[in-house]
């Protein structure tokens, strides 16, 4: 039976629209390193805590006081994933972020939940375009 660190690696690189294959053996086990820590996995399980409760307080207080994030904005998600269809009905993740934002652009890129490191390079040249560093 693998650990658990092993065991969540290998479903979340297997599972969720990423081929194992994309990952060379340096990454899979930095990520199992993360997930032998106690302290890391304490702070993952506070994102996600904090994503569910806390945080859905903070974000409506800020779109009821009109707070709006004045930078240009990037998005990037799978477009295996199911996030653009979470969000259909909002015009997807760009139509989400509008709401928040006066510039947000963005794509979903080829590849599963893992898509930077399935794709580095087109992941790099998304981020340097939109840094006008193309």
């Amino acid at each position: 039976m693998a650990a658990a660190p092993d065991a969540v690696v290998d479903n979340a690189m297997g599972e969720w629209g990423s081929s194992p294959d994309a990952f060379p053996a340096w990454i899979r086990e930095a990520y199992i390193d993360a997930l032998r820590d106690p302290a890391r996995i304490h702070s993952i399980c506070e994102e996600y805590r904090a994503a569910a409760g806390i945080d859905r307080e903070i974000d409506k207080a800020d779109l009821d006081a009109g707070r709006r994030i004045v930078c240009p904005l990037l998005a990037l998600w799978s477009d295996k994933g199911a996030l653009a269809s979470w969000y259909e009905d909002g015009g997807g993740p760009l139509g989400l972020w509008r709401r928040w934002a006066n510039d947000v652009r963005g794509k979903a890129v080829a590849g599963g939940h893992f898509f930077p490191e399935e794709q580095p390079g087109l992941t790099a040249a998304l981020i340097r375009e939109f840094l006008g560093q193309d």
